[in-house]
């Protein structure tokens, strides 16, 4: 006796068919699982034999052989469980033979429960891709399986209650899509709470504006970790779009939370500096995202830049200038997105006090020259803004008037924004930042005067030819906050000040 049910599967963020084939034959009694399993797939023969007994279904007393198609791609994870069971209630007649409209995620307890698994969101795209009009997942799966068009999502809490549905007597309802609603950061973080930093909150809005990288210099107690975790609150709202690719980023990882839907707002991941390269860029045996690329259309925060290690920062090199990082081990390549705003900080020594206007340094010029080179060149050329950031005044903090809150801001962002998206509907670029050097020049015309000023500063500070565009790019994003369609030098030689603080610093000292 044979029957087959329709599953799928997931490799880096796509997913693939799986048809989970089942065939009992005679002989003593056994379950063989084939088809390149891992060892959690191994392992679904007790759970799978616990479940039916527990559930009260006949155990075929007899050899039974699954087959997982395609044999040749490896299969990893529980999510078979539910369809490997259902494959042999089918075989051994205890439940009608399965369409191929149909398919089945989920991983079994061993009382026939279950539970939920991790990439439901790109199988339940592939499921849409493959034809599928009905996906049967365990219920915490369900709101974000049903986020596919197109798709008839049902979620169940036990496996009897897909057996109960499939035999007609108790039919299970589809799982309304949520309505998708793009939001903010949390609203208690605002920029009103900031005091001072007249200079910081401007390059931060200018950085929001255009999708820009940043780094943060000051001493400690200044306010650049404070700074850094109010940008997501005057960012844009997600679009529809930019939620499925970071809900399936996250799915993939494990971690969207039980029952939820569509992510509503942009990602903010700040790892600690003992993070590994592998953990940035993502790897494992398993090939899971790094945090590159759970910071994919948000942010990425690294604090206290230089405490780093060295192999790690030098891993956001691809991802920062090509929005994606591939992976390669042994067990295979894959390639995920990495669209994110780098947000840095660091002290200007390791003290931290050196150029702070009351508080001596301790440090020797070498000690500080070398705190300073732990940041490399080429990934200091990548980051747009280098921003001082000075202790602030006891008047500043003792005064009763408050920052611009993040609402202001966040209005002339989405105005600069606004202005973007209509300039590159064409070429598919979201933001300046994004901007490809072939578009470069017709996108950034400069008058005169801002020619000069240009030219001037790329002869006397030697910027290198990338540097030179992500100078013209920040031009073109003041301007646009500025509401000009043509470049002047008064957004130049602000572009350009913000290119200054690694020559001052490293080069000067």
């Amino acid at each position: 006796m044979f029957a087959k049910v329709n599953s799928f599967g997931v490799k880096g963020l796509a997913g693939f068919a799986v048809t989970a084939e089942a065939d009992i034959s005679g002989g003593l009694p056994q379950l063989a699982i084939v088809g390149l399993p891992d060892s959690a797939v191994k392992e679904a023969a007790d759970r799978v034999r616990s479940a039916a007994k527990n559930l009260g279904y006949a155990w075929p007393p007899s050899r039974i052989t699954v087959n997982l198609a395609p044999a040749d791609v490896r299969k990893t994870g529980p999510v078979y469980d539910l369809p490997v069971l259902l494959a042999l209630l089918c075989a051994s007649g205890q439940l009608p033979r399965q369409n191929g409209a149909r398919a089945f995620v989920g991983e079994l307890s061993l009382d026939g429960a279950l539970r939920p698994v991790a990439g439901i969101l790109p199988m339940a795209l592939a499921a849409a891709g493959c034809g599928v009009n009905e996906l049967f997942v365990p219920t915490e799966n369900a709101a974000e399986a049903a986020a596919v068009e197109g798709l008839s999502v049902y979620g169940a809490a036990t496996a009897a209650q897909v057996v109960r549905h499939l035999t007609g007597e108790e039919p299970l309802t589809p799982v309304p899509a949520a309505p998708f609603s793009g939001g903010c950061a949390d609203s208690a973080l605002d920029f009103a709470d900031v005091r001072g930093q007249l200079a910081a909150r401007r390059a931060m809005e200018i950085a929001a504006a255009g999708g820009h990288n940043l780094l943060l210099i000051g001493s400690p107690g200044a306010g650049k970790s404070m700074l850094a975790k109010r940008l997501p609150g005057i960012l844009p709202p997600l679009t529809r779009e930019e939620a499925m690719e970071c809900t399936g980023i996250y799915s993939v990882a494990g971690l969207l939370p039980g029952g939820a839907g569509l992510l509503a707002r942009r990602p903010f991941r700040s790892p600690h500096h003992s993070v590994s390269a592998a953990a940035l860029a993502g790897g494992g045996a398993a090939l899971r995202p790094g945090e590159v690329s759970l910071a994919h259309n948000g942010v990425l925060f690294l604090d206290e830049l230089p405490e780093f290690h060295r192999d790690a920062l030098e891993v956001l090199r691809q991802p920062v200038e090509d929005g994606a990082v591939t992976v390669s081990r042994a067990s295979g390549t894959v390639t995920y997105p990495s669209r994110f705003m780098l947000v840095a900080a660091m002290n200007p020594c390791k003290c931290g006090y050196f150029g702070h206007p009351t508080r001596p340094c301790t440090c020797t010029p070498s000690a500080v020259e070398r705190y300073r080179q732990r940041i490399s060149g080429p990934l200091l050329d990548r980051i747009d803004l280098h921003v001082e950031v000075p202790p602030v005044a006891y008047g500043e903090l003792s005064g009763p008037a408050a920052g611009e809150p993040s609402a202001a801001i966040r209005a002339r962002v989405l105005a600069a924004r606004e202005v973007q998206r209509a300039r590159y509907k064409a070429a598919g670029v979201h933001c300046n930042a994004q901007l490809p050097s072939v578009l470069l020049r017709a996108a950034c015309p400069l008058d005169k005067a801002a020619e000069a000023t240009l030219k001037a500063a790329f002869d006397r500070l030697g910027l290198s030819a990338r540097a030179y565009d992500r100078v013209l790019k920040v031009s073109r994003t003041i301007a646009d906050l500025a509401g000009r369609e043509t470049i002047g030098a008064a957004q130049v030689a602000e572009a350009l000040q913000y290119r200054t603080l690694d020559r001052k610093y490293w080069y000067d000292t």
